[in-house]
């Protein structure tokens, strides 16, 4: 059967979103933290002319500001650039919180009065931006007073070089230097050593007995139970250290570890044949050694939070303000400008200006959306949440993407942009913006519960609990019920478990 071929035209309208590289970078700078899209600008700063950073507190002539002299004998040209978060606040702000915000003059204002990114007073730029650059000098920093490049280095010392330190400062010879060098290379963040002594041996093409004799020595090393192959020798390392290697404390974490864990202590004076009192106080002790001797050296650098948006009381309201030194503050370049404008510049040399001065607009209106966006997101959290702001985490309440998508006009998605890794500085303390959605537990009344206040409920019924006789997770459950939150024994391991809390089991304690 042969089959027939026919070529047609078929038209048919449909709509389709174009993701323009404009939006793109919008969507993306929305969803950076202050630190990144920092790095952006200052890339940014790097690749186009165009732009220019605009100190604060300094006229446009690159004089500082002296107090209100400055700005009440030239309100114009004395006003220092602002952020897109200024501007962001403003159109979505309270009149009292536009009372207390700077008027501006800068690239991005210019923008939105001008309300079309195509058309812009070029006069109006070279009038009010000059280049500083330009018009100023700069002497060269006299190079014996300037810092040498290890001054301005450091970095926080690692548990390897604070070992090896020791290491150079001890009476080895050289293989065993050697040795002692590979098993200090071969401990792990926590300062074990996980690695079989008969591997390492056969890598350095030793006796098994010399590793270990190295091995004991580097045990010596600081911090007190370094190099342990387990949590039993890491303790009793410490006790050692500390002279208490015959005492009973000794003894427990040799022989009975496991049932310590379990607080099984009349289990183990029935075998060490001690009072159980004498296990209570010997617990007490070993409870004070570290399990983790790298603990100090290990993890990352304090990473320090910039918050996005500053949520304080004034009256009875709680007011949203965004920060203003969060956001670098940007302005076109009025030398450039005035190259562009004039008719010296070939015309390559504008069509490269036109396309930079495109970028530096996009990237300013990208900056200034993504500034009104977090702060309408912000004010609408203050309004679900106002009992958080007055009372604390527990009267936190049950919230989700969509009740300020529906609120403020967004989609969700662009609210879980605008929420990942912002931060906000409130009367509580300082919160992710994530931390006010959270899931919630029914209760007796119909109404949601969220899940951090559950959560806070636990740690506060654990933390008041006889340690003679502390609550299991179904005694929480039914106390939690008696307070109108109907939550299953399961939910309430499942958040004992996210608390960090040990079982009842486990945190039971003699006096």
């Amino acid at each position: 059967m042969a089959l027939e071929v026919k070529l047609g035209q078929d038209l048919r309208l449909r709509q389709q979103l174009v993701m323009t590289p404009q939006l793109q970078q919008a969507i993306k700078i929305l969803q950076l933290a202050v630190p990144e899209l920092e790095l952006v600008v200052q890339r940014e700063l790097e690749q186009n002319p165009m732009l220019e950073m605009a100190e604060p507190g300094t006229t446009e002539d690159g004089v500082e500001q002296n107090g209100d002299a400055a700005a009440s004998d030239n309100p114009v040209d004395g006003e220092s650039a602002v952020t897109e978060g200024e501007m962001g606040a403003a159109q979505g702000a309270t009149p009292l919180e536009q009372a207390s915000l700077p008027e501006s003059h800068d690239a991005a204002v210019e923008l939105r009065e001008l309300g079309a990114l195509d058309k812009i007073d070029w006069k109006e730029y070279v009038e009010n931006y000059s280049n500083n650059w330009q018009e100023g000098s700069f002497e060269a920093e006299d190079d014996e007073r300037r810092p040498t490049l290890e001054n301005t280095l450091s970095r926080k010392t690692s548990l390897e070089d604070h070992l090896m330190w020791q290491l150079r400062l001890a009476s080895f010879d050289e293989q065993e230097k050697q040795i002692a060098a590979a098993i200090i290379y071969n401990l792990d963040e926590d300062g074990y050593l996980e690695t079989p002594l008969g591997e390492l041996a056969a890598q350095l093409e030793t006796e098994v007995p010399r590793v270990e004799a190295v091995l004991k020595r580097v045990q010596r090393f600081d911090p007190p139970g370094v190099a342990a192959r387990d949590l039993s020798e890491c303790l009793y390392l410490q006790l050692v250290n500390l002279g208490m290697d015959d005492s009973l404390s000794a003894r427990i974490v040799r022989n009975h570890l496991d049932l310590l864990e379990k607080h099984r202590y009349a289990e183990i004076a029935k075998a060490l044949n001690v009072p159980t009192a004498l296990v209570s106080q010997a617990a007490k002790v070993i409870a004070l050694l570290e399990p983790k001797p790298g603990r100090d050296y290990g993890g990352q650098e304090a990473a320090y939070i910039v918050p996005d948006v500053i949520i304080h009381k004034m009256g009875e309201d709680y007011v949203v303000s965004l920060n203003e030194e969060a956001v670098p503050r940007l302005r076109l370049s009025g030398y450039y400008q005035r190259v562009l404008q004039g008719s010296e510049a070939s015309a390559e040399t504008k069509g490269y200006l036109q396309e930079r001065l495109r970028s530096a607009q996009w990237l300013v209106k990208s900056i200034y959306q993504r500034q009104q966006t977090i702060y309408k997101v912000a004010s609408s959290i203050v309004k679900f949440q106002r009992e958080f702001f007055d009372h604390g985490i527990s009267h936190l309440r049950h919230l989700v993407l969509k009740d300020v998508a529906d609120d403020i006009g967004m989609h969700e998605s662009t609210i879980s942009r605008a929420t990942a890794n912002k931060y906000a500085h409130t009367p509580q303390g300082t919160f992710e913006l994530k931390f006010f959605f959270t899931s919630g537990v029914k209760g007796a009344s119909g109404e949601d519960v969220s899940a951090e206040t559950v959560k806070d409920k636990i740690r506060q019924m654990v933390a008041g609990e006889d340690h003679r006789e502390p609550l299991s997770d179904q005694a929480i459950a039914e106390v939690l019920r008696r307070a109108e939150i109907n939550i299953a024994r399961r939910t309430v391991a499942k958040y004992r478990q996210a608390l960090g809390i040990l079982p009842s089991a486990r945190r039971r304690q003699l006096d």
